[in-house]
Parts: C-alpha cells; structure tokens; sequence
C-alpha cells in the first residue's frame, strides 16, 4: 500500500517548488516537443510547436479556471476575487475546450490548415494530459476514486484536498488510471501518424479514445452525478464520443487518404 505522497518537491527558504506545477510544466515541455515532430513530418517548421504551445497553454488555463468557475457559482458570487485568483481549482475538459480555442485563433491568425495542425497537435494532447495526471496523483488533489482492496490502492494521507478516510483505507489511484489510459491513447495516435489516414483523423481518433478512457474511469472516481445517474465529465464525454465518431466517419467517406511521412535526409532532398 502506497501512503506517502509528494505534493511539495523542495522548500527553500520561501521558494515552494509543487509537484503538481512541476509535472504539468514537464507535460508542458514534452508535449512542446511531440507538436514539433508532428509538425516536422508534414513538412511545417517545427519551431513553431512552441508557439502553438504558448496558445494552448494561456487558453487551456482560461478554460479550466471558467469551468471550475461555472461549477460552483453560488461560492463565486459570495467571494468571486477568491475563486479567481485562487491557486487551486481547474477543470480537464474546460481546459480542452479553451486550449483548442487557443490553438485554433493560433492556426487562424498564421493562416494553416486546421486539420492538419490539429492532426499535429492531437498525440501531444494525450501525451502531456497522461504526465499532468501524474502531479494530480503526487498532489492528492482529489482525484481518487471510492475504496478499494485491491493491491495498488492508495491512502492520500498527505493529499492538498484533505484525506479524512480513517487509517487502513485505500482507494483508487484514478489518476494513474487515467496517466496509463493516455499513454497508450499517445502510442495508438503516434503509431498512426505515418499511415494512410484522412486529414484530421488523429484530432478526430484523439477525442473519442481519450472521452471513452474518461467515462469509464469516472466509474472509479468520486464525482457527484450530473444527468442519468453520469457525472458532468461523463455527460461532456458522451458528447465527445459522439462528435469525434460522426467526424472520423465523415473522413472516412469524404477525404481521400494521405499519410504525413517524416522528411527526407538533407542529402536526399532534390534527388
């Protein structure tokens, strides 16, 4: 049974480095670098991944704070300054919702095609969501799931939420659940990033793999429910199944295969 968890790295002085910050800027990073590759073989200056991830990042945290906000309205009217400036308190699929719209007034303003850096964007998504789970997990930020038996369950007697089950209680790890479920999601887009494919498919595959792995790891997550017995994340997810179905469909019908290839060596080029 696993009991310690690290929500703080290192304190010096009055300097406090989270492992919650340093996991999502590590998710941040490396999701920086899978844009760059994704742009790199179709052919797009890899440079401008960072730029995407800049937009990315200002809209994902907009959105997570809007949402978590949305949630609990009636706490916002009785101290709105608090909420809002409030380190705690982001919502994943808020911030999906606004890093997307940050990435898509990116694309607009350098006039690209949506689909195809989204495409490039989609693994990155997966990827860096997977590492950011990793901070809820060393956190303890509340992401955990009802108690469990089961040998890898957790006690969070060190979590940022506060852990008031009584000592010997475990529950699950959801976190990690969804860090493993991402991961893999991450594998499949990259795998198929240099086949046969319609232009979009990856943005399209990320959405409806990534909102099954949430709906049903919300099963063994603490979450009061929203509408038939689901809670708001499996409600948006039920959405997003259904929107990212309809679309990998209409790709399938309507665009003509193409594969993103990695470039040629330099010395290969103009032969």
């Amino acid at each position: 049974m696993i009991r310690a968890m690290y929500p703080i790295l290192l304190q010096v002085g009055p300097v406090t480095i989270y492992s919650y910050g340093v996991m999502m800027a590590l998710g941040f990073l490396v999701a920086n670098w899978v844009v760059s590759k994704g742009l790199q073989s179709q052919g797009k200056d890899p440079e401008f991944s960072s730029t995407l991830v800049v937009w990315a990042a200002v809209g994902g945290l907009l959105g997570a704070r809007v949402l978590f906000i949305l949630d609990r309205l009636p706490e916002f009217f009785a101290d709105p300054l608090s909420m809002i400036f409030t380190g705690a308190g982001f919502v994943w699929f808020g911030g999906l919702i606004g890093g997307v719209a940050g990435v898509t007034l990116c694309i607009w303003r350098h006039k690209m095609s949506w689909f195809e850096v989204m495409d490039a964007v989609a693994p990155s998504i997966a990827l860096g969501h997977g590492i950011g789970r990793i901070g809820c997990h060393l956190a303890g930020d509340g992401d955990w799931g009802p108690p469990t038996t089961l040998p890898w369950g957790v006690a969070y007697t060190k979590a940022i939420i506060g852990w008031d089950y009584p000592p010997g209680v475990r529950v699950h790890p959801s976190a990690l659940y969804e860090t493993l479920a991402y991961t893999m999601i991450f594998a499949i887009l990259w795998r198929y990033r240099s086949v046969p494919r319609a232009t979009g498919s990856l943005f399209w595959g990320y959405l409806l793999l990534s909102s099954i792995a949430r709906l049903l790891i919300e099963f063994v997550r603490i979450n009061p429910p929203l509408a038939f017995g689901l809670s708001e994340a499996q409600v948006i997810s039920v959405i997003f199944m259904i929107i990212g179905a309809i679309m990998l469909f209409k790709g399938r019908v309507a665009t003509p295969a193409t594969v993103m290839s990695p470039p040629l060596p330099r010395a290969a080029r103009g032969k």
